[in-house]
């Protein structure tokens, strides 16, 4: 192999570890966006819910007691 040829192969070779590495940092934030959009919907869904979930787990808890 000549010697422009070993260092273009070298050029490829650090671009391609290069675009791994982005990758893995892309990942890495669209985990993140997913996880602070199931935190959203989990917080506005308990805010909504909270007081029929309370509600039904003190019904529960009266009818276990009772039995």
């Amino acid at each position: 192999m000549a010697a422009w040829e070993e260092r273009k192969m070298e050029f490829l070779t650090r671009m391609l570890v290069k675009a791994r590495g982005w990758r893995k940092g892309q990942t890495m934030t669209e985990y993140a966006l997913i996880l602070a959009a199931v935190a959203i919907v989990v917080y506005a869904t308990y805010q909504i819910m909270g007081q029929d979930i309370g509600s039904m787990v003190n019904k529960v808890d009266t009818a276990l007691t009772a039995s």
